[in-house]
């Protein structure tokens, strides 16, 4: 049963590597307007309902998907890791957990509230776009904007794979510097590390992923 948990484990986070992938190459080339800077908030909310189909595929892959996935990463390694250090290991989990909860929460609250908007927006154009800006503070809020919660995951666990020897030693610092870079999100100014601990964690994911597949 360890063996299985730890071989779908892999499988998770590679597909949460890929999801990222996904995320960020769909947002660059298909969810970003052309003049994205100069439009205003309407017209970047006719942007999307005009592709509401595509942004709600996106919205299940980088959150939905990604979130349940995390479930099962978060449920491998600290059956990998519990019998290192069950203080550390317990208190990531409940990060990893919250942490999944809160993705999978912000997904829907986006998908769902795009949904309700361009009812709305078919009368009331003005009272949809504040809507939206509303439901995407919120969106952001519990998912997206600050990643604190996913760095502090990330950093004990490979905090504690470093002081029990666990995986590799360049993952685990590679994986100390991801956390670093979410827990820095909650900085007023820092926001832009979010970029920063997405990418490295397309690393991290990856690699750990393929480490489980081979050393479960």
């Amino acid at each position: 049963m360890k063996y299985n948990l730890q071989k779908i484990g892999g499988i998770a986070a590679i597909v949460e590597a890929l999801a990222y992938i996904t995320g960020f190459t769909v947002l660059i080339f298909l969810l970003t307007p052309e003049n994205a800077e100069t439009l205003s908030n309407a017209d970047k909310l006719q942007f999307l309902l005009n592709n509401r189909m595509l942004f709600q595929i996106w919205m299940l892959i980088i959150y939905v998907i990604f979130g349940i996935s995390l479930v099962v990463l978060v449920s491998a390694i600290t059956e990998r890791l519990k019998n290192h250090s069950i203080a550390n290991t317990k208190i990531a989990a409940v990060f990893g957990y919250i942490w999944a909860a809160m993705v999978i929460a912000s997904g829907m609250i986006a998908y769902v509230g795009l949904d309700t908007v361009a009812e709305i927006y078919l009368t009331n154009k003005e009272q949809a776009t504040t809507i939206w800006l509303t439901i995407d503070a919120i969106h952001n809020g519990i998912g997206g904007g600050v990643e604190v919660v996913g760095g502090l995951w990330v950093l004990l666990i490979s905090w504690t794979a470093i002081k029990c020897g666990e995986f590799q030693k360049t993952l685990n610092y590679v994986g100390f510097l991801v956390g670093i870079a979410g827990v820095l999100t909650a900085v007023p100014g820092l926001s832009a590390l979010g970029a920063v601990f997405g990418l490295l964690q397309i690393i991290w994911f990856a690699w750990i992923g393929v480490f489980l597949l081979r050393h479960p």
